[in-house]
């Protein structure tokens, strides 16, 4: 192994051990942390939203429900209707 090589190594050494210090001193620590506070907001953000998209399609859901209900109701109402149209015109055909 050649003294270039055994450079590298060393360099790479001196580097990580420095970069272990330097990722845990207390100012990283203080920096992870803050990180990792901005994400947990960031994650209570995303559920309030989800939940209030959530609350919205069942309420619009069910709005849609009542309106179908409703036309449903008409629709039967004017079947029956044109049901006694029929049958007053055949009873006053037959009488």
């Amino acid at each position: 192994m050649g003294w270039g090589k055994f450079g590298l190594v060393a360099c790479g050494f001196l580097a990580g051990t420095a970069g272990v210090r330097i990722f845990s001193s207390k100012d990283a620590k203080k920096v992870y942390t803050h990180c990792t506070a901005a994400v947990m907001r960031g994650v209570d953000d995303v559920v309030k939203t989800a939940t209030t998209l959530k609350e919205n399609c069942e309420d619009i859901s069910a709005d849609a429900k009542d309106i179908n209900d409703e036309r449903y109701a008409k629709e039967r109402e004017q079947e029956i209707a044109d049901a006694k149209a029929i049958l007053a015109e055949a009873e006053a055909a037959g009488a």
